[in-house]
């Protein structure tokens, strides 16, 4: 899978969601639905940085987005770790 192969994969989604479902990430619905063009940006940015190749790059590249946006919500003088998920990649 190439990087074009996956841009035309992602443009036939119609929503946010499917993107996450597809990539097999767990969310939370209400985080989404808050964050959502914050999360399109960003993912967008670091999919045109990366341009990944691979079903599994392109899911590190939404996980690291959902990550981020998490990581912004958080209290700057108290957060020590990611808390955002379970599964972060950055642990």
């Amino acid at each position: 899978m190439s990087f074009h192969d996956i841009q035309q994969k992602l443009a036939t989604f119609t929503s946010l969601e499917e993107v996450f479902d597809y990539f097999e990430v767990d969310f939370e619905r209400r985080f989404v639905e808050e964050y959502r063009l914050p999360l399109l940006k960003r993912f967008n940015g670091y999919l045109l940085l990366a341009k990944p190749d691979d079903w599994f790059a392109a899911r590190r590249v939404l996980r690291n987005a959902y990550c981020k946006i998490q990581r912004g919500r958080l209290d700057p003088a108290t957060r020590s770790a990611c808390r955002g998920c379970t599964s972060c990649l950055r642990r």
